[in-house]
């Protein structure tokens, strides 16, 4: 799982049956800065999200299976939330406060 942008829209006329009806969105992967890394992938959103939202992704194929109810299917990625803020702490470090991050 991860925090992503999404950069782009993906257009597929011709698809696998499981993937009729779901939109296609490119997303990079940010780093904990917030800013874009370069690793991305093409997720099925079900949080109806669109181009420049945060997003969280899961990347793992089983979960997004599971969450999409495909027994078998081609799916890796899919985008489950649109995140508002992500706020992190450094516990290892000593003097630190946590600090938000506003994407």
């Amino acid at each position: 799982m991860y925090i992503g942008k999404v950069i782009g829209t993906v257009v597929a006329t011709v698809k696998i049956p499981h993937l009729h009806g779901r939109k296609l969105l490119m997303v990079d992967q940010l780093d904990l800065e917030g800013g874009l890394t370069g690793n991305y992938d093409i997720a099925v959103d079900v949080a109806q999200a669109g181009v420049g939202d945060t997003v969280l992704v899961i990347d793992e194929g089983n979960g997004a299976r599971q969450i999409l109810g495909l027994k078998p299917g081609a799916v890796r990625a899919v985008i489950v939330g649109i995140v508002d803020e992500v706020d992190l702490a450094d516990a290892g470090r000593v003097g630190l406060e946590p600090y938000s991050v506003s994407l």
